[in-house]
């Protein structure tokens, strides 16, 4: 296994991460910035304020998106495991 497979692997691991992790958390960072504005604006400082909101994007970005994030997941795995005879010899 040369220097350069294993780059290419990690690099292809850390694309599918990033692939896999900004679906949910782009749309928990903008809930967050808007209530964030909301309570600057109104001065009120729960913390509960933010948390629930985006627990609700969170748990609908998942529904909408997991379908894909797992078979985005599940195809890279089977790709890797598939590779596995290429990458030791």
């Amino acid at each position: 296994m040369t220097p350069e497979i294993v780059h290419t692997v990690v690099q292809d691991a850390m694309l599918i991460a990033v692939k896999l992790s900004a679906p949910i958390l782009i749309p928990s960072l903008i809930i967050g910035l808007i209530v964030a504005m909301f309570q600057a604006a109104t001065q009120i400082n729960e913390s509960t304020l933010s948390f629930i909101p985006k627990l609700i994007v969170i748990g609908g970005v998942l529904i909408l998106a997991g379908p894909w994030m797992l078979q985005m997941f599940v195809d890279y795995f089977q790709d890797l495991i598939r590779e596995i005879p290429t990458l030791i010899g």
